[in-house]
This record gives structure tokens, C-alpha cells and sequence, in this order.
């Protein structure tokens, strides 16, 4: 399957890690394409860490395409992330070897699996919605009505700082 299908869900992915982050995202990445298939994957942005001291994150959003149920998907993200060590239990803002977030999957709005989708992450947080608007300019917010190229060329919260980083992909193939 090809990200942009018609036939099968868009299915919308933010990653985030700061414990040792380059190898996390790029082992992350390797396994959602194991996972998914094809991937398409957004630059990768540096912020510093939200809630708490620590060392910065790293971030991206991707997109895939799924036939998989919200519920198969969210297990198979949970497992990934329990691969690497994720730990649950520990406070909100805390240090991450890697999370996995689904922002959107097709029109789902998530209230069957307990979440919701869009994930309100995307208008609230730059290391989100920057990546999001680079991957997917044109898509419109199914809530705001805005595209999310639009949406970030208004997010203004100078608190959220933001650089693209050159990203060493080797030993994953395409990014």
C-alpha cells in the first residue's frame, strides 16, 4: 500500500524521542514501515523538551496507509513503542526513548478506541503542527476547516522554537 490510496485510510503518525533520539527514530521509522509498508516522513525537528528539564526532542510526523483496525493499529504502536523501552507510568512531561502518536486516521474520530482524533496535540503543539503542515499543506483540519499549512502560519506561540536538522537515515532506505 501507498501512502494516499484512495482505497485504504490515510493514517497519520507524530513521532517524538530524547533519550537517545537519532537511533530511536530511526529504528522507530524501520519498524512502522515493517509495520505499514510504505511511509512518507516529514524533515525531522529539534525542540527543546516541554514540562521538564532534559534533552531536546526530536520529532517528525508520517504517513502511511492501513486496512488495519484503529485498535490493531494503536496496539501495533503501543508494542513498537514497548520494544524501545518506552515506560508507562511516569509523569506526562517526562524523558521519551520514543512515542508514537496517531494524529489522524481517515475520517475516525477515535471515541471507540478512547481517543480523539484529530489528536488536539496538532493545534496546540509546533513540534506537531509544523511537520503535519509540511507533510500535508493542503488538508484541511476537519474541525478548524483549515488547511494546516494555514493553520501554522498562524500558530503563534514563540515559547515553541523549532529547527529542521539534517537527518542521517542511512540503514533504514528511503526516508
Amino acid at each position: 500500500m501507498v501512502p494516499g490510496d484512495s482505497t485504504v485510510p490515510e493514517l497519520v503518525f507524530s513521532l517524538g524521542s530524547n533519550v537517545d533520539a537519532h537511533r530511536h527514530i530511526r529504528l522507530a521509522v524501520a519498524r512502522l514501515r515493517a509495520e505499514f509498508g510504505a511511509l512518507q516522513c516529514s524533515s525531522v525537528y529539534q525542540s527543546s523538551a516541554v514540562g521538564f528539564q532534559g534533552e531536546d526532542f526530536l520529532n517528525l510526523v508520517t504517513l502511511a496507509s492501513s486496512n488495519l483496525s484503529l485498535d490493531a493499529i494503536l496496539k501495533t504502536v503501543k508494542k513498537i513503542e514497548e520494544e524501545f523501552g518506552r515506560e508507562r507510568g511516569v509523569p506526562r512531561f517526562s524523558p521519551r526513548t520514543i512515542d508514537i502518536d496517531v494524529l489522524l486516521f481517515g475520517i475516525q474520530d477515535g471515541k471507540d478506541c478512547a481517543i480523539d482524533l484529530p489528536r488536539d496535540e496538532i493545534t496546540k503543539h509546533a513540534f506537531v503542527l509544523q511537520p503535519l503542515a509540511e507533510l500535508l499543506p493542503d488538508n484541511v483540519h476537519p474541525q478548524t476547516g483549515s488547511s494546516y499549512s494555514a493553520m501554522w502560519e498562524e500558530f503563534d506561540d514563540p515559547s515553541q522554537e523549532l529547527a529542521v536538522i539534517e537527518f542521517d537515515w542511512s540503514g533504514i532506505g528511503e526516508n
